[in-house]
């Protein structure tokens, strides 16, 4: 009895059923062949990601420890940044959308923020540093790419991005950013919920330890959304959409 009670089907008896829907779902093809897939790009700036600014602008007083620091500052620029200015560029070469989300307030004292922002003391007013973007990873704006500004870990709960998704089209998203465990896990539960089928690119991602960045893929593996690495997700765009434009990557 007890061998059956670790078997995998009494773990997650429910698991070839949504792995069907969502991951082997054939939709994913259809969606990108037909231009319905969008980049999201989730809160890569100075705010949580750039040593001392935001959130580490006093790294003793950060809340993370120093270890945890290193680990997470030395996977964003050796990894991940590289790797989703790889993607992003990627799916520019193939005109497709790619979209950024980041954390800024409407004022600049911040009273508009929400709640949990409010009690973390996050803060990124319009026009601050910890408001911009990486450079690396920023919009670009000869594409007149889509910025979505949000004051909570859930960008789908807390701005009108469903509305402007529907507007264009988007069925399918391809989901990168930081952290993991946090607003990337939220953004992609909350989409999963409202009907898009969701990539998560995980050497895209980071957050401050490899247990949480681990912990949080697989607890959406095959429940929330497909998971690839960056080279097999490069391999789907140039298999099913044909370049386009320009294929220089356009500068800064």
């Amino acid at each position: 009895m007890r061998d059956n009670m670790n078997s995998p089907e009494h773990i997650d008896p429910l698991k070839d059923v949504y792995h069907d829907s969502f991951v082997d779902n054939p939709a994913h093809r259809e969606f990108m062949v037909e231009g319905h897939t969008a980049l999201l790009c989730i809160d890569l700036q100075y705010l949580d990601a750039a040593p001392g600014h935001g959130v580490f602008k006093d790294a003793a007083e950060s809340g993370v420890p120093a270890e945890a620091q290193a680990y997470y500052f030395d996977r964003l620029e050796n990894m991940v940044l590289p790797n989703v200015r790889a993607l992003q560029d990627s799916f520019r070469s193939h005109d497709m959308e790619v979209i950024h989300t980041r954390i800024q307030s409407l004022t600049q004292d911040g009273r508009d923020r929400g709640k949990g922002h409010r009690r973390l003391g996050l803060l990124a007013p319009p026009g601050s540093r910890d408001a911009d973007f990486l450079e690396q990873v920023a919009p670009k704006r000869q594409r007149d790419e889509i910025i979505i500004n949000k004051t909570a870990s859930g960008v789908f709960s807390s701005t009108n991005i469903h509305y402007v998704l529907k507007n264009m089209g988007v069925e399918s998203l391809f989901v990168v950013g930081v952290y993991t465990n946090e607003c990337v896990e939220t953004t992609v539960r909350d989409a999963c919920d409202l009907g898009y089928l969701v990539t998560i690119v995980e050497d895209c991602c980071a957050t401050v330890t490899p247990e949480l960045h681990d912990a949080s893929l697989a607890t959406l593996r095959d429940r929330y959304a497909r998971i690839m690495k960056l080279e097999e997700a490069q391999q789907v765009i140039r298999q099913l959409i044909p370049r386009r434009g320009n294929t220089t990557p356009a500068s800064p």
